[in-house]
Formats: structure tokens, sequence, C-alpha cells
């Protein structure tokens, strides 16, 4: 199985997770609900692996996803506390549930094209 389609579809799911939340926390900075330290709290780890998920690199993909369900937790908060942004919270979801899913995958399929892997202990 060829990496390169499911590289195409993380990188625009996350870029795509990356302008939906970037722009979620600003207006909610801008409107006065959430400080701007509180703001930049929520945004910053998102460009952490930009670089990486940019490149196609394994490696970021993998540890990525770490970041990833931070995020998760919120959507899920926001889906269950709140009826005036449940749309929002169920696309956040439902994008985050599919990177979840992709990111792990494509770093190992990617990793095995690379010959990237963990090293067996020899007896």
């Amino acid at each position: 199985m060829n990496s390169t389609r499911l590289f195409q579809l993380c990188r625009a799911g996350y870029l795509a997770l990356v302008l939906m939340l970037s722009a979620w926390f600003i207006n909610k900075g801008i409107t006065g609900e959430y400080s701007l330290v509180f703001t930049a709290m929520w945004i910053i780890p998102l460009f952490f692996p930009l670089k990486g998920i940019i490149q196609g690199k394994p490696y970021t993909y993998a540890w990525a996803s770490y970041i990833i369900c931070m995020y998760m937790l919120h959507g899920l908060t926001l889906l269950y506390v709140t009826e005036k942004y449940f749309v929002f919270a169920l696309v956040e979801v439902i994008l985050l549930g599919a990177l979840l899913i992709g990111f792990p995958f494509y770093a190992r399929i990617r990793g095995k094209e690379l010959g990237l892997g963990l090293k067996k202990k020899k007896k």
C-alpha cells in the first residue's frame, strides 16, 4: 500500500483543523470569552508538529497524535455541554477522529517504506 494518498488526506485534514480551531479560539479571544493567554495556550500547540506534517515525516505523525488528543477532549466536552455550538463540535470531533486513525497508519506505512522501525534484540 502506498502512503501518498493517506499523506495528502492527513495533511489536508490537519491544515483544516489548524485553521478551524485557530479561527474558533481567536474569535473567542476577540469577543472576550477567553483571555489572550488562554487563547494562545490553545493555539500554539497546534503549530508544534506543523512543519513535520507538511513535510510528511512519519515520526512527527506518530507523536502529533498525542497533541490531537487534547483537542479531542475539547471537542467532546463542547459536544456534551452546549447545544449552541453542536455542529462545530461535531465537525471537530469527526475531523479529529479521522486524524487519530490516519496519523498512526500513515506513520506506520511510511516508516516501512523508508525502512524505519524498532530494531529487534538478538538473543
